[in-house]
């Protein structure tokens, strides 16, 4: 029996009509939490809409500076991409969400917890493994997977039915989700991968095509992979947060970070979002290319099918995971040596390196030179090749591939391991 619970709240359609729906079908106290992630005027009129939706309390914790030092850092560091182009802004928000929605949850004493991520998406489940890791005892409601209600469509009549206020309208029928990291956008219109999403959408970002003609130049320092100054202002003291709105306003003007994609849901279903991120792209771009001239090659590879599994965790709700702190070690012992400096160019939605510098660089120009030969001497290159090519020299003799001449597979007529050559 379900007597008081605590719900994700944001004030969107979903978990506006949420909170009615668990009133009239469970009889019990709701008690709404919202995170401040970097909604910015999101969160404005948050907490007189709860309370007139049937909310008995709101909770509205500001999460911002634990989301970027926490969550966002190790990301970055990481390098994490969901299939080569969604930086997971939404994703990584959710596992803090759940996180503090336990410790209020704890805190009220409450019988269980609810989330309005419908029966379809991926927040489902980053929710509730969030909760089944900090709280395996607690309930779990998930209204989308229960209700009748068929769509947005229906929510928004429901909504309607009980003078529930709701930011979604039959004219602007698509989802936003923002955060300090990026917005997304799905859902409606949206749904039709055809359809080029109007200019209007957009928020974060300028068009490139009205981005300033003249290019700008900034430049990143980190310190052991951590972004702490922006053309030499110092952003270390106060934490990430402002430097990642600082690289959103500056990205934003000169349209930088709009992704348009299909991509794969971890229930199996293909969904199409399109996201801003101005800050997360410039950050991604400039750490890469200070990585590229710290770690050694074999390190640097192996990171980045490390990046790609980090991504599948993120995106999969895996937060609270053992195999994610191990990999956490791993690449926290890689970042040891990935400080500089990355100097970038943005212009009309290009956000491109242009210098990068460490004293920790492991790129010396006397090797990398085709002119000088003190260090390097070309000739051994011969006796290395022999050697990392004898397995091919080897297959090519035994086993020669189709594409071989029809001379070589004649030569090789008499061979093999039926008796060898006749005598």
């Amino acid at each position: 029996m379900v007597k008081k619970v605590v719900l994700a709240y944001s004030g969107g359609l979903d978990t506006s009509v949420i909170i009615p729906w668990l009133k009239e079908n469970y009889g019990c106290e709701v008690i709404a939490f919202a995170a401040d992630l970097g909604q910015e005027e999101e969160l404005t009129g948050l907490k007189e809409k709860a309370i007139k939706s049937g909310a008995s309390k709101i909770y509205i914790e500001d999460l911002r500076r634990e989301f970027a030092e926490d969550f966002l850092m190790p990301m970055l560091k990481s390098g994490a991409i969901y299939e080569g182009e969604y930086l997971l802004g939404t994703s990584v928000a959710r596992p803090l969400i759940a996180k503090k929605q336990i410790e209020i949850a704890k805190k009220e004493k409450a019988d269980a917890v609810a989330h309005g991520a419908t029966g379809k998406g991926n927040d489902q489940v980053r929710f509730e493994l969030t909760y089944k890791a900090l709280a395996p005892d607690i309930k779990i409601v998930a209204p989308w997977r229960q209700w009748d209600l068929k769509g947005r469509e229906d929510a928004m009549e429901y909504a309607q039915k009980r003078n529930v206020p709701v930011p979604v309208t039959k004219k602007k029928p698509y989802s936003s989700d923002r955060n300090l990291w990026h917005i997304s956008y799905e859902g409606g219109i949206l749904e039709d991968p055809w359809f080029e999403p109007k200019e209007d959408m957009f928020i974060l970002t300028t068009s490139p095509e009205k981005a300033p003609d003249k290019p700008e130049y900034i430049e990143i320092e980190f310190e052991s992979g951590k972004p702490v100054k922006v053309s030499s202002k110092d952003y270390a003291v106060n934490g990430p947060v402002k430097l990642i709105q600082f690289l959103n306003q500056i990205g934003g003007k000169h349209g930088i970070g709009r992704v348009d994609i299909v991509e794969n849901r971890l229930v199996g279903i293909k969904s199409r979002g399109v996201y801003e991120t101005p800050g997360g792209t410039i950050l991604y771009k400039a750490h890469h290319a200070l990585e590229t001239i710290t770690l050694d090659r074999d390190t640097f590879h192996y990171k980045q099918l490390v990046a790609q599994r980090y991504a599948q965790l993120i995106y999969y709700g895996q937060w609270f995971t053992s195999l994610k702190e191990s990999l956490d070690a791993f690449i926290n012992k890689t970042q040891e040596p990935v400080s500089g400096v990355v100097r970038l160019k943005l212009y009309k939605g290009n956000c491109t390196v242009v210098g990068r510098k460490s004293d920790m660089s492991l790129y010396q120009p006397d090797l990398a030179s085709f002119e000088k030969e003190e260090v390097y001497n070309q000739k051994d290159a011969e006796g290395f090749i022999n050697l990392f090519g004898l397995p091919i020299k080897v297959s090519a003799k035994l086993r020669p591939r189709p594409e071989a001449s029809p001379r070589w597979a004649s030569a090789r007529r008499g061979f093999g391991p039926k008796g060898g050559k006749s005598k």
